[in-house]
């Protein structure tokens, strides 16, 4: 697999992302919720900070540098995740296909989430009063966007989950209430495959 396809691939996922994010941004309002499959899936328009899986980062009010320094370390790990591939394409000539598809799906989830962040503080107005109070205006500035989710799973409901397993149910205790987006998915499918089918690559 060489150099082109891999760009050609990551071009792809990111273009799925960012269209979907974008189409649920201008179609949808903020908590908005479309029932794909009743009980089971729906399309949930929520923002968070910037966490994978719709988790908030705190911060102390004023300019978030929690914020900033997460996407800084984005950043610095899509740009290793990058020289990783380029490097196994040319000088490992032995290295699976699986392999680099998994570390393509890998980079294409963290820079579609970098570039929520990056820009889209930028590009749309604040669809939460949370922003506008706290950067004092409509659009919030470079880095400082919010990541757009929507992929809701509610199972089924777990009630009386115990305390140390709360992070596992949503506010109506259904099991695994995370909302996430298609970068989120990249992430999760690609560092599952390859720890399980990829392993003995990696112990290398």
């Amino acid at each position: 697999m060489n150099l082109k396809k891999i760009s050609l691939l990551v071009i792809l996922l990111l273009l799925a992302d960012q269209a979907l994010k974008i189409w649920v941004k201008t179609h949808m309002q903020l908590g908005e919720a479309i029932i794909i499959f009743p009980d089971w899936f729906q399309l949930r328009f929520v923002e968070n900070n910037g966490a994978a899986f719709g988790m908030h980062i705190a911060s102390g009010g004023g300019f978030d540098w929690g914020k900033l320094l997460l996407g800084i370390f984005r950043i610095g790990l899509a740009g290793a995740l990058a020289w990783l591939i380029v490097h196994l394409v040319r000088h490992r000539k032995e290295t699976p296909r699986g392999v680099l598809v998994g570390l393509s799906l890998i980079f294409a989830g963290a820079v579609g989430n970098i570039l929520d962040s990056a820009f889209y503080g930028l590009l749309f107005s604040a669809s939460t009063p949370y922003t506008v109070a706290q950067f004092g205006g409509h659009y919030a500035g470079f880095m400082m966007g919010r990541v757009v989710d929507m992929f809701y799973f509610p199972l089924f409901q777990w009630n009386g989950v115990p305390r140390w397993l709360q992070f596992l149910v949503d506010g109506n205790n259904y099991f695994f209430g995370a909302i996430f987006n298609l970068a989120d998915a990249y992430i999760s499918v690609a560092v599952v495959y390859l720890l399980l089918f990829q392993y003995k690559f990696l112990n290398k």
